[in-house]
């Protein structure tokens, strides 16, 4: 079974192969990025695939958040490509939970901490403490943050 990097490695080779440009110089910058995490430190090391997800997760991330920031700047052929680019990442993240699927898990742990005594805005770091293990690589930090919100208002 090839890890993650390696899939990365081949997926490159078959874009340059293929000549799509967008793909090729998109998982290019990933894996440099995957490189850089891995002699950031005291120490070289080997990532697990866990932490390359990490790494294609952030990488996804700053794909979203340049694309926000070129269609408030009116760049919208510039924010087109950064979705772009957003999407061939997509392909090597996991399935996000759905609104409904995260609402459920948010819930769950409202009311588990409100057994505690603990209510209100007061227990949002307790609700994410549970919810965060749940939801992780599986949902946005923002998106949970905002559902445990609109579950404890």
């Amino acid at each position: 079974m090839t890890t993650l990097k390696e899939q990365l490695q081949a997926d490159l080779t078959a874009a340059i192969k293929d000549r799509d440009e967008l793909r090729a110089s998109t998982i290019r910058l990933t894996l440099t990025a995957v490189t850089s995490e891995e002699v950031a430190g005291e120490q070289k090391r080997e990532l697990s695939d866990d932490d390359v997800l990490k790494v294609i997760a952030r990488e996804a991330k700053k794909r979203r958040e340049a694309a926000e920031a070129f269609d408030t700047a009116g760049r919208t052929d510039q924010a087109a490509r950064e979705r772009s680019e957003r999407e061939v990442l997509a392909v090597y993240l996991p399935k996000q939970l759905s609104d409904e699927e995260l609402t459920a898990i948010v819930v769950a742990a409202v009311a588990t901490v409100a057994e505690g005594g603990t209510s209100g805005p007061q227990a949002m770091g307790a609700v994410m403490k549970l919810v965060k293990p749940k939801v992780d690589g599986l949902a946005e930090g923002g998106r949970v943050a905002a559902a445990v919100k609109a579950a404890l208002a």
